[in-house]
């Protein structure tokens, strides 16, 4: 939980790569719900001027700087991908500021009468963020259907598609985490049938009880 008494629900939502947790997210935002996403506020963050923009320069120097003036995240991740040192102080960075933004945007959204936001970050479960939130939607799929997907939507090999799998935490070991879970194995129109009752669930549990804690077994 983020506080004892919080204005409003912040509910985390998380998958692997190639699950279709962007396409659950997209659902939401189409039924009314404020989905904040953490590589939108990651980049909102670094922008010229902001503290951890200046911070990052002073940190890792000129050469992250591209010739616009803009970060170069490209410079960057070459630097973090091979420095788990470097890439733990760029975390250090940029993680508070992350959250100070996923909280103000949740503050606001609270203001103009929402009663829950969802959160949308890949490392929510890796980072112990989750424990932090109301509650966690995973959204799963059968490392089949994750394996063709990837294939499908980056082109790759099926070699280098099982090692990008493999580097990220086990489908099933988030689910564990989970308080909802989105099968995500069929059809865009059968997901949205399940976030759709998700979104009437959670609803009735903030109407009902104040929070968005299951009540009940939800993996039935």
């Amino acid at each position: 939980m983020v506080s004892t008494n919080p204005p409003g629900a912040i509910i985390g939502l998380t998958g692997g790569i190639a699950t279709g947790k962007s396409t659950v997210a997209d659902i939401f935002t189409d039924l009314g719900v404020v989905v904040l996403d953490a590589d939108v506020l990651a980049r909102q963050i670094v922008e010229p001027g902001q503290p951890a923009f200046v911070e990052i320069v002073d940190t890792f120097g000129d050469p992250v700087v591209a010739d616009d003036g803009t970060l170069d995240r490209t410079r960057l991740g070459e630097i973090i991908f091979r420095d788990d040192d470097a890439r733990r102080k760029l975390e250090a960075i940029t993680h508070p500021g992350i959250a100070r933004a996923m909280f103000e945007g949740a503050q606001e959204a609270f203001s103009t009468g929402h009663d829950w936001i969802i959160y949308d970050a890949a490392l929510l479960v890796e980072t112990g963020t989750h424990r932090m939130l109301d509650a966690l939607i995973v959204v799963h799929c059968s490392p089949q259907t994750q394996l063709q997907r990837l294939l499908e939507r980056d082109d790759i090999s099926e070699d280098e598609a099982k090692r990008r799998i493999a580097s990220q935490m086990p489908l099933d070991e988030k689910r564990r985490a989970a308080d909802f879970v989105i099968d995500n194995d069929g059809s865009v129109e059968q997901t949205r049938d399940q976030v759709r009752r998700l979104k009437r669930k959670i609803d009735e549990l903030i109407a009902v009880h104040g929070t968005a804690t299951p009540q009940e077994d939800h993996h039935g």
